[in-house]
């Protein structure tokens, strides 16, 4: 069906591929490529159609057609305004997966047009109506898809101004529909922020004001009602209102208490049967802050609080630091009667964990480190006594030597080589004196 865009139309259904309306003689395609399929919304100042751009095989697009009815000029021009300001809003904010993209902006037959990407999915108004209530683990999901979302169109200078449940919708793409690709991969199921304009929110007599109000009554903060301003928080702030509407399944002006000027969402959601955790009450408290001055300044700032949140409940584990072992020590045991003579001069560089322990005296626990003097001490003496016991004895009187023992006077009296103190030398050379 091809569904006709004059707005007085009486029959606007046509059949298919026809390009001029049975009923009125109108054109039916726009720019003789897009062709409305049938109507989806109307308000007082446009109408939004389904439609399919012919010059692209028929890709599905929203077509939103402005055409005010009001004889008000300062209505018209500040509807005007708006309308235009989604238009140069999405072609700013450029490709992004969970922002329409615009395709065209043109006006035909003195009406305004603006053709975007269309999203196949119901929004959270209309979830919430069917599924019940939100859970908290769906809530922390919603705020770490769209918050990334704000902080995008909040570096790009864009400030949404009409966040709830109704403008965010949840995109559902069935197996042959092209996949739009993100930073994490192909997006088969994510949450898409609509209505940049906002142009659809207002009354004639509203826009007709100095200081128009922007948003919806009930999720938009203070500076947009009270003075038609808004700033980063101000979005915040509509999105912790979204958040607890679909918490409570509560209309927003239910969850606040005009006589104490407080938001009384949790104790409604308590008396509901529900609860939610001290981390994400205090995020939210924080998003809903009257103040903007008391309020989450950014979207990161929000991301930083729920990654602190969740990074408290990690219990951090610390391991022990474990030191490799120590090779275990090389002991050489000598036989009873053994005995090594060195050369002058010569001396025995030990490898470390080197030690020379006998069946009599057994070795000393090895500790880590280098020995202490002490403990050097005690192993030069125990050396000491070893290599004495293993040195021959003279005889018992000099009348009666021996057969295989050499005289003591034999000896020559040049300095005679002791290799006691040999040993004790080289030992100290490598440790030191204690």
């Amino acid at each position: 069906m091809t569904y006709c865009f004059h707005p007085q139309c009486q029959r606007p259904e046509n059949p298919p591929d026809t390009k001029f309306c049975l009923n009125c003689g109108s054109p039916l395609l726009l720019k003789e490529r897009y062709r409305a399929i049938k109507l989806i919304g109307a308000g007082g100042f446009g109408r939004t159609f389904l439609g399919v751009d012919e010059d692209r095989l028929k890709t599905p697009c929203a077509i939103k057609q402005f055409f005010p009815q009001t004889q008000n000029s300062a209505a018209l021009s500040k509807a005007t305004e708006l309308f235009n300001r989604e238009a140069v809003q999405l072609l700013k904010l450029g490709e992004h997966p969970q922002i329409p993209t615009m395709y065209a902006y043109f006006e035909q037959d003195k009406r305004l047009y603006l053709v975007q990407e269309f999203i196949d999915g119901g929004n959270l108004w209309q979830e919430l109506q069917q599924q019940g209530a939100f859970s908290e683990a769906k809530i922390w999901q919603l705020l770490r898809e769209l918050l990334p979302v704000l902080q995008f169109i909040h570096e790009n200078g864009v400030i949404h101004r009409d966040i709830k449940p109704e403008n965010i919708l949840r995109r559902q793409l069935g197996p042959q529909t092209p996949t739009r690709v993100s930073v994490a991969g192909p997006l088969r199921e994510t949450l898409v922020l609509v209505d940049f304009g906002v142009a659809k929110q207002g009354t004639e007599s509203e826009l007709a004001q100095s200081g128009t109000i922007t948003g919806t009554q009930g999720y938009a903060p203070l500076e947009q009602i009270w003075r038609g301003q808004a700033y980063p928080a101000s979005d915040i702030y509509s999105l912790a209102v979204t958040c607890i509407h679909l918490l409570t399944q509560v209309p927003p002006h239910e969850l606040f208490n005009p006589q104490t000027g407080e938001w009384i969402w949790w104790q409604v959601l308590r008396q509901k049967g529900g609860s939610v955790s001290d981390e994400l009450r205090q995020i939210l408290d924080t998003m809903l802050a009257e103040a903007v001055k008391d309020r989450y300044q950014s979207a990161a700032e929000v991301l930083q609080a729920i990654d602190g949140g969740d990074s408290q409940t990690v219990t951090q584990v610390s391991l022990p630091v474990t030191q490799p072992p120590s090779p275990p020590a090389t002991a050489i045991a000598h036989p009873p009667g053994f005995a090594i003579a060195h050369p002058p001069g010569f001396a025995i560089a030990h490898p470390p964990g080197f030690a020379i322990a006998s069946p009599q005296n057994p070795q000393p626990k090895q500790q880590h480190g280098s020995p202490q003097p002490d403990e050097i001490s005690k192993l030069l003496e125990t050396v000491k006594s070893e290599l004495s016991q293993t040195q021959p004895k003279p005889p018992a009187s000099p009348a009666s030597p021996s057969p295989t023992a050499k005289s003591p006077q034999s000896t020559p009296k040049s300095p005679a080589f002791d290799p006691i103190q040999a040993e004790l030398e080289a030992m100290k050379a490598e440790f030191g004196e204690s």
